[in-house]
This record gives C-alpha cells, structure tokens and sequence, in this order.
C-alpha cells in the first residue's frame, strides 16, 4: 500500500471512530460523568485537604485510565458486532494503518477528557497550578496519552475476537501501562507542586513517557495486524 492510500486510511478510520462519538455521545454523556463522580468518591475518601492537594495528580491519571478502558472497548466493539474489523483484514487493508487511525481517534477522545479531569481537579482539590509548570503538565500529558492510546489500542485489538474481553482487557494493559501511570502522575505532582517537589523534577519523567510513548506506538503499528490475525 502506497503512503497516500495509507494516509487516507489513516483518516478514513480516525475519521469514522470521531464520527460515531459525535453521534452517540457517549464521552460526554457516559464516561465524562463517570469519571467526575470518580474524582468526587476520591474526594469523599480522602477527606482532608493537604491529602488531596497531594494525592491529586495520582487520582486523575486513575481515573484517567479507568475511563480509558471504557473508550477503546466501546471502539473495537463497534468493530466487531458488524464484522467490520474481519472485513477490513480479509480485504487487504493495511492494519498498522487501521491502528495509527484508532490510535489518533482515541487520543483525541482522551485529551478531551483529560482537560476536563485536570480542570475538575483543580476545583474541586483546591490544587494552585502555577504558571511554570504548565507547559510539563501539557507535554506530560499529550506524551502519556500517547503511550496510554497504544496500549489500550494494542490490547483492544488482541482481545477484540474473545469471549469475555470486557474483563479481559484491563487485566492485559494495567500491568503495562503502569510506567505510564507512574511517569504522568510524577509529572503532574511536579506541575501542581504538590507534596513541596519542584517543576525540575518532573522532567525526566517526561522522558520516560516520551520513550514508552514512541516504543509502543510504533511497535503497536508493526504488530497489531500479527495481533489481529491471531
């Protein structure tokens, strides 16, 4: 396949997943209120506001990775009630651009909920985001939605023809995307200064995600057809 037409799928395909997001609306009617109440019930738990302030960063990227594993199951099931995935494979598409093209659609998905978590955050923890560790907050982020998007999108695929994948699917990516958890919830304590760190230390965080971000992207592209036809 030419690097046009892979492109073109690419689009077709990130295209088609934003698409029947926006006519169901399912991340703004199910998964956003669900992971606010999330951050809510962590409030509850954690009553006491130096607890908060210093647990924040940590309770959002939970929450974060929660809802994420409602998004990508939602995206292949999609794919799979039709047949559309088994169609596309019998047809000779290039699955590493079927990948590429879920991939983007759920980091779109995810940045947007990730703004609203952040935000929720700082109102309802009482969190003061100073302005230096704004931009490693926002690199942070978009690099661990990137790590975070592949391997959901990796073991989405991988027990997308499973009976019982709902359940299946967490207990795949939660043990590999703890660096991602690890890395983004650092990062963040560093932004939000929480617990007295400083904005320095969050950067080599930075490069853990960076690195867990672009082996699994493009190792995610390289496997997933391998994956799919397993």
């Amino acid at each position: 396949m030419s690097s046009v037409s892979r492109l073109q799928m690419v689009r077709a395909v990130c295209a088609k997943d934003l698409r029947i997001e926006q006519r169901s609306k399912v991340l703004t009617s199910q998964i956003m209120p669900f992971a606010l109440v999330t951050l809510v019930l962590f409030a509850f738990a954690l009553d006491g506001d130096a607890i908060l302030e210093r647990t924040a960063p940590g309770l959002v990227w939970l929450a974060m990775l929660f809802s994420s594993m409602i998004i990508v199951q939602r995206s292949f099931a999609v794919e799979t009630a039709d047949g559309a995935l088994d169609a596309l494979r019998v047809a000779g598409a290039d699955m590493s651009a079927v990948f590429w093209g879920k991939w983007f659609a759920l980091i779109v998905q995810l940045v947007i909920l990730e703004v609203v978590l952040i935000v929720g955050a700082i109102v309802m923890y009482g969190i003061d985001l100073r302005i230096s560790g704004l931009v490693l907050l926002v690199t942070s982020s978009i690099s661990a939605t990137c790590g975070l998007s592949a391997v959901s999108t990796i073991y989405a695929g991988l027990a997308s023809g499973v009976r019982g994948r709902e359940s299946l699917l967490p207990l795949l990516v939660l043990p590999v995307a703890s660096p991602v958890l690890i890395g983004a919830t650092r990062a963040a304590e560093a932004a939000f200064g929480a617990g007295g760190t400083v904005v320095s230390e969050g950067w080599p965080w930075l490069g853990l995600l960076s690195v867990f971000a672009v082996v699994f992207s493009f190792g995610g592209s390289l496997a997933f057809g391998p994956l799919i036809d397993d």
